[in-house]
């Protein structure tokens, strides 16, 4: 008896282990398969060799200028972003047990926002000084929702609650800046907060290509713990984690990849919040989701652009896109999370 029980355990994991595998090389191919449609359309549409040869640093007439200095930071800035937006955003629903609880609800994109337009409007800062800004008021964000929140004792619910209030307020000093701002600076603090890929540069990206590089590494690491998490404080303690070393690392490390994807394509309606139900649902549980989920927000973010760019008569940002594609969704949580009384 013990033998087949042991038997249908490892049978099991294997099948988890091959559904993760066969998920994420799929999710992958996919995510590349967008990245090399990303270079190759466009008013000209350029043969897949002479996007290589362009790779390779050669020069193609035509090509070179419109793919390597163009397309490619547009694509690299809507990879790197929607990676980091799907990756923060899964640690953020999965550590708290909430699908609500990721950075664009509760706020922390928000005081991305805020910081980065204060930049913008009133002291007409560079794009290193955005992008420091930005990561600064995800941070003070993240601090001072946790500490309203925690109160005698940590309520998962009362953070959502005081997260969407921050928001609102947050969203509420945004409009005010607009209102005060200078008129030249208006545009393109609008065309910032709509969430676009539009005039990415090679230069610009280096901030957010460098932070997840280096931290994607360390979620991966921890994000292992994240299902322990979930099993809540004592259970989590009991299987010898270290909960709050975990959380602290896993909450600094996604708040800095989200602000400085915030402060390069702006705040990317709604990949944070689907990224990880949509990983969840297609590979499963026991095995960390944090790479499919930032694969999928590669996805999100690339065809979303895809569709803004080549599907209407007018071309639209890219996060007017994931809006449409995200606003059901969350009237449709907003109503099953209603019905079970979890808020």
């Amino acid at each position: 008896m013990m033998n087949e029980t042991l038997k249908s355990i490892m049978e099991g994991r294997q099948r988890r282990k091959r559904r993760f595998v066969i998920t994420t090389s799929v999710l992958t191919c996919i995510a590349l398969i967008l990245c090399g449609t990303m270079l190759m359309l466009g008013n000209t549409i350029y043969p897949v060799k002479d996007v290589i040869h362009v790779l390779l640093g050669q020069q193609v007439q035509g090509a070179s200028f419109a793919v390597g200095t163009i397309r490619l930071p547009r694509m690299l800035a809507g990879a790197f972003a929607g990676f980091a937006f799907g990756v923060g955003g899964y640690i953020f629903q999965t550590m708290l047990r909430n699908p609500l609880a990721n950075p664009n609800v509760i706020g922390i994109t928000a005081g991305s926002s805020a910081a980065a337009v204060f930049c913008i409007i009133v002291l007409q800062a560079s794009n290193t000084v955005i992008s420091i800004a930005s990561i600064i008021g995800g941070l003070a964000t993240v601090l001072i929702i946790y500490a309203l929140s925690k109160g005698s004792s940590f309520s998962i619910g009362r953070l959502i609650l005081i997260g969407i209030g921050i928001q609102a307020m947050l969203n509420a000093f945004i409009s005010y800046l607009m209102l005060i701002g200078n008129t030249h600076d208006i545009p393109s603090a609008m065309r910032w907060l709509s969430g676009s890929l539009n005039g990415a540069k090679m230069e610009t990206l280096y901030p957010l290509l460098i932070v997840v590089i280096i931290f994607t590494p360390i979620l991966l690491f921890f994000g292992k713990y994240l299902e322990m998490l979930e099993l809540g404080e004592q259970a989590a303690t009991s299987l010898g984690i270290d909960t709050n070393k975990t959380r602290i690392i896993l909450i600094i490390c996604s708040v800095l990849i989200i602000a400085l994807a915030t402060a390069t394509t702006g705040p990317i309606a709604f990949v944070a919040f689907l990224a990880g139900p949509i990983a969840k649902k297609l590979v499963g549980v026991g095995f960390s989701n944090i790479l499919p989920a930032g694969l999928i927000g590669i996805i999100l973010v690339l065809a979303a652009d895809l569709i803004g760019q080549f599907a209407f008569t007018a071309r639209y940002p890219v996060g007017v896109i994931t809006g449409i594609i995200g606003a059901p969704y969350l009237i449709y949580l907003l109503i099953r999370i209603n019905r079970k009384g979890d808020i």
